[in-house]
């Protein structure tokens, strides 16, 4: 063994620690971050080949990371997967049921207030959040869960209690630490890996899956100082954090340091760790507490989504149909709703809370990250993937490496912006390559223009001799391209000047330590739900639950006693049921508003249609009146 290797793993250690993140969780949590070979030890490892049925290679109880991470070589298409979980005998789950109704009544008589996997109450239900066509989408994504694959709905449970048992003995709260170095970045990389995500069976969410991998980075600029007592982990300046979060990506997974969104926790000594609020069950991460609406978006539905896409910024932006302020909406009609609850009111680990962190090291030299490609849990052979279990943090699900892995400058969108103390330099070299750019370009502009003048002055000497008439043509044309390339020319210093002013003025922000809007990189802002926004009466979410159902019936209502008239009874239910649920949220107005609009549409469409010659006619007319009107006042004037 190196004997540098103990004194560099300590170093790497101090190094994650320094900025460890500290995790919260929202009440009702079951599931945290575990040591992953307890999890491989608990599994049995099975592989899945096209047209035949899953098989077993290694029994539960029996793996290992060795046996975990030995090749296998098979056809295009298969899977291998781990399983975590076996199906609970009905005395296990009346058992466990039974001990959950216990549970709730004690916290509903207040005698267990510190017990943190219970006393989660959804809140405002997810559907009374969004509008009446997501309801419907939605209704069709879950008769959709009975068709294609997922995961049984008491793996929870099973998964509640294994994770139990081995908490039970050991109660311990991993993370796995990496650290890259990358264009003068110190990227410090925190991996989380939980048994399970029961975002769908705990918290009405979107998806249940075994196993679960997130993940934290904070980006530090590390100084140069040759203080030889210096500690390496005081050299290193958080600058960046980035959070893993569902669908987001690039630059909207990041916040600046300095953002007020990014909020802090003091350890003993002082130092400053990012606060993560974990999702209840799909252990998303969020930079603020609150309720967050998020969209499932189906591949086959994507023309559709881009379609309303396009339609609304139609509707806001031209029409203005919610005032001058319009703003597009966020959310598509196509796309499913769903809320993850990060309220942070549960279990904290890390400094100030309620549990500490036990790290472990990562890089690719550790067998069960790079030696495995499959997935970490059950293979539910969904279409979608929502309910397969997630490959590891190398791995996507179809082996490819992860680019959270390979880049994760890139992955945050860090990989266009050097460290702070290194713009400087930057800037300076840039204000070289731009002065030189200048300096060729005043030099060809020179020659061109000399140029120009010579072949204008030989065109003006050629003038009214007949026998050099083509050779004039000629000076003509090439006096034409000459001064195209010029006016380009002169352009393109323009252009430079401009970037050199735009270089030096940022260059004197920085020198004023003024580093610019901590915001201005986002796109799309991940905010939580408001107070005001989640404020809707008991009714109105009776409404959302049931309007979907309510109008099922009503349509087999209409097609069993009115079938004549089942279009203007559909059309009268939809518009009863949006007219009640637009007066709960207090958009009459708004919706008035818009019918009035989209009936002038469809109005002017069909006097268009119908009377489209005469229309032509009229305009032609107007149009000639009015040349003529505007050539006689020239004329009078």
């Amino acid at each position: 063994m190196d004997p540098m290797e103990p004194e560099d793993a300590k170093t790497n250690l101090a190094l994650l620690r320094r900025f460890e993140p500290v995790v919260r969780y929202t009440r009702g949590e079951r599931f945290f971050p575990i040591n992953v070979e307890r999890y491989i030890a608990e599994c049995s490892l099975w592989v899945q080949r096209q047209d035949q049925p899953a098989e077993m290679l290694v029994a539960q109880g029996e793996l290992t990371v060795d046996k975990l991470v030995q090749p296998h070589q098979d056809g295009f298409g298969t899977v291998y997967f781990l399983k975590f979980i076996e199906p609970l005998d009905i005395r296990d789950l009346a058992r466990y049921s039974f001990d959950q109704a216990v549970s709730s009544i004690r916290q509903a008589l207040r005698l267990e207030q510190n017990n943190q996997e219970y006393g989660f109450h959804a809140g405002v239900g997810r559907l009374a959040r969004v509008g009446y066509g997501s309801r419907f989408v939605d209704a069709l994504f879950s008769l959709t869960l009975m068709l294609r694959g997922r995961v049984p709905g008491d793996t929870a449970i099973a998964a509640g209690l294994i994770y139990r048992s081995m908490q039970a003995g050991n109660e311990r709260y991993f993370y796995y630490g990496r650290i890259v170095r990358e264009n003068g970045w110190v990227v410090l990389q925190y991996w989380y890996f939980y048994p399970f995500n029961n975002w769908r069976s705990g918290f009405f969410g979107a998806n249940d899956h075994e196993g679960d991998w997130e993940m934290v980075c904070v980006y530090c600029s590390e100084s140069d100082s040759n203080d030889p007592f210096m500690p390496p982990e005081e050299r290193l300046t958080p600058q960046w954090v980035a959070y893993a979060s569902h669908d987001f990506s690039g630059d909207d997974l990041r916040r600046r340091w300095d953002d007020a969104e990014v909020e802090k926790a003091l350890d003993a000594r002082g130092n400053p760790h990012p606060v993560v609020y974990a999702g209840a069950g799909s252990h998303a991460s969020y930079f603020s507490r609150g309720e967050y609406l998020a969209e499932l978006e189906l591949p086959f539905l994507m023309p559709l989504v881009r379609l309303v896409d396009k339609l609304q910024v139609w509707w806001v932006q031209v029409l203005r149909q919610a005032g001058n302020t319009a703003e597009v909406s966020k959310f598509n009609i196509f796309r499913i709703p769903f809320v993850d609850y990060a309220r942070g009111d549960g279990l904290s680990i890390g400094s100030g809370g309620n549990k500490e962190w036990k790290p472990e090291h990562l890089d690719e030299n550790v067998p069960w990250a790079s030696g495995y490609r499959g997935l970490w849990g059950l293979y539910a052979k969904d279409p979608i993937s929502g309910e397969n279990a997630p490959a590891g943090p190398v791995y996507n699900r179809d082996g490819s490496v992860r680019r959270s892995w390979y880049d994760p400058l890139g992955w945050a969108g860090l990989d266009k912006l050097p460290p702070p103390d290194e713009i400087l330099n930057v800037l300076g070299r840039k204000r070289v390559e731009i002065l030189s750019a200048q300096s060729s370009l005043r030099k060809e502009i020179e020659e061109k223009s000399a140029k120009l003048v010579g072949l204008g002055v030989e065109a003006v000497a050629m003038q009214g001799l007949p026998h050099l008439e083509q050779a004039h043509r000629g000076l003509v044309e090439q006096m034409g391209a000459t001064s195209e390339e010029l006016e380009g020319l002169r352009r393109e210093l323009t252009l430079e000047d401009a970037r050199l002013g735009a270089l030096t003025q940022y260059e004197n922000r920085l020198q004023a330590g003024d580093l610019g809007p901590p915001r201005a990189h986002i796109h799309r802002a991940h905010q939580p739900s408001t107070e005001s926004g989640r404020a809707l009466a008991g009714v109105a979410e009776f409404i959302a639950a049931t309007s979907i159902g309510v109008l099922m019936f009503g349509i087999v209502l209409l097609t069993i006693f009115a079938r004549p008239y089942l279009l203007i009874g559909l059309a009268a239910m939809i518009g009863l049921l949006i007219f009640i649920e637009a007066g709960f949220r207090r958009q009459l107005n708004q919706l008035i508003n818009s019918l009035t609009v989209g009936l002038a549409i469809v109005s002017a469409l069909v006097l268009l249609f119908e009377f489209f010659w005469q229309i032509v006619v009229v305009a032609v007319l107007a149009a000639g009146a009015f040349i003529i009107w505007e050539n006689l006042r020239e004329i009078a004037g």
